[in-house]
């Protein structure tokens, strides 16, 4: 997992919790490089998985809920980092239809050695859209997180909610995102 991603997990920890609780993470995971972390550096997708456990137990918050809080700020940190990938988009539902043919395309483009999430999209009506996420690391809590984060990118508001299914054959979660 690319090291920006770690750079603002521990950025969000800092500024949602404290730089204390932040530190104390780092101490109780135990992580092979005490939390130093580089934003083009890649890094075992567990020790974020760790991370997450331990300021969950701090916390006393669930880990989906974390990993949704975590993907809501990664949304707003990648819009202001690249705000290209938003230049021409008007509306959500049009941003997510274009996260793998041009979102993934162009991340590539930047890390090549990325290990990305598969997404496919069946829009059901103007207000309705489904995402499959496929991916062996399980991050579909953060996947949630980001499209709220999406959905308060573009000022809309809906619900996301999602299960267990599949995508041609495939084991999926399927997101639905619904607008109102």
């Amino acid at each position: 997992m690319k090291g920006m991603v770690f750079t603002e997990f521990m950025d969000m920890v800092e500024e949602v919790f404290s730089a204390d609780i932040l530190e104390d993470i780092i101490e109780k995971s135990e992580l092979p490089n005490n939390g130093a972390y580089t934003a083009v550096g890649t890094y075992s997708h567990e020790e974020i998985v760790t991370m997450t456990a331990n300021l969950s137990q701090i916390v006393d918050i669930p880990v989906a809920t974390l990993l949704e809080i975590f993907g809501k700020h990664l949304f707003a940190r990648f819009s202001e980092r690249y705000p290209a990938f938003f230049a021409d988009v008007s509306e959500p539902f049009e941003f997510l239809k274009n996260i793998d043919n041009y979102i993934h395309v162009e991340v590539r483009k930047l890390y090549p050695d990325a290990e990305l999430p598969r997404f496919y999209h069946q829009q059901k009506s103007a207000t309705e859209l489904t995402m499959y996420y496929l991916s062996s690391r399980h991050f579909e809590d953060l996947a949630v997180g980001l499209i709220m984060g999406c959905l308060a990118h573009f000022k809309v508001t809906g619900e996301v909610c999602k299960t267990e299914g599949k995508y041609q054959g495939e084991e999926a979660i399927e997101i639905t995102i619904k607008l109102f």
